[in-house]
């Protein structure tokens, strides 16, 4: 399999494929603005980071990481200094996970079933690292010669089944018990919070800002510094993101669109066009044949 250099390029080969993709990004591939993707994404921290803001949770980063994505999750890196980090990313398409699933081995259970406690991240130990590294090590020297296709399917195969088990492990014991608390104002958390439980109602800065007594500039900087992006971009982040889990469960348009808080479908197809790359309409035709 082709190791990708570039993020964009990986993701473009996965939906085209219909497959996975492998992309190992040093600095020369820039960071993204707060986005969704229309694939399942796996992303190994090599290098560690700040802070990674994922749907509605906000987790530090460290060297060994590895953070779980599904299509529907907008998320946004704030890494440590001016360069990005390096990282290896997969791009899964959703489908192919169910593929090579079976009635006994869901492997889509790890993207899937992400209920409102449920940890993006997994700390993994040394042991865990090598072994995640070996896997996605033997899908790229595959080759190109006879069987190099069932190699590489069959050591992605184990790979999720290592995932699904670990983070099955994780369920058992919270990641939140005797965990360190993320260094940054409490007032981000509290601001995130506060937008995922409110997300259909004015979520202007000046209105945040006065629900927590807070000035504008202030609550503004202090959430870019916490995460690297800023409140309206996160809003409206998260406003597509569950625009597209309801299209692509059969939610109409119009309805979406009053469940998301858009003022009005002007602007609800223009952030949403301009986001997903497809209107609403042609997005929920696409996501349920």
């Amino acid at each position: 399999m082709k190791e990708h250099h570039s993020c964009s390029e990986a993701i473009h080969r996965c939906i085209e494929e219909k497959t996975f993709t492998i992309a190992h990004l040093y600095r020369e591939d820039k960071l993204m603005d707060m986005h969704i993707h229309d694939c399942y994404e796996l992303y190994y921290s090599v290098s560690g980071g700040k802070q990674f803001l994922i749907g509605g949770r906000l987790y530090d980063m460290a060297p060994g990481d590895i953070f779980v994505i599904n299509q529907y999750e907008s998320h946004y890196l704030t890494p440590v200094g001016k360069e990005p980090p390096e990282r290896i990313v997969l791009s899964i398409y959703p489908e192919y996970m169910k593929q090579i699933s079976s009635e006994k081995t869901n492997l889509d259970e790890l993207f899937s079933k992400h209920p409102r406690d449920f940890s993006h991240r997994l700390s993994l130990t040394l042991e865990q690292q090598n072994r995640v590294l070996y896997f996605i090590n033997k899908i790229l020297s595959a080759g190109n010669g006879f069987g190099s296709d069932r190699i590489e399917e069959s050591a992605f195969v184990e790979l999720m089944v290592l995932l699904n088990r670990l983070y099955r492990t994780c369920e058992e014991t919270p990641e939140h018990e005797g965990e360190a608390q993320p260094h940054y104002n409490p007032y981000v958390s509290k601001t995130i919070a506060y937008i995922n439980e409110h997300i259909q109602d004015d979520l202007s800065i000046e209105n945040l800002a006065a629900y927590f007594h807070l000035s504008e500039s202030y609550i503004c900087r202090i959430f870019r510094a916490a995460t690297g992006t800023t409140i309206n971009k996160y809003v409206t982040a998260r406003r597509i993101s569950m625009a597209k889990a309801l299209l692509a469960s059969g939610t109409s348009v119009g309805q979406v669109c009053e469940e998301c808080g858009f003022r009005d479908y002007s602007n609800f197809l223009k952030a949403f066009t301009k986001t997903v790359g497809l209107s609403p309409k042609k997005y929920a035709t696409l996501s349920t044949r």
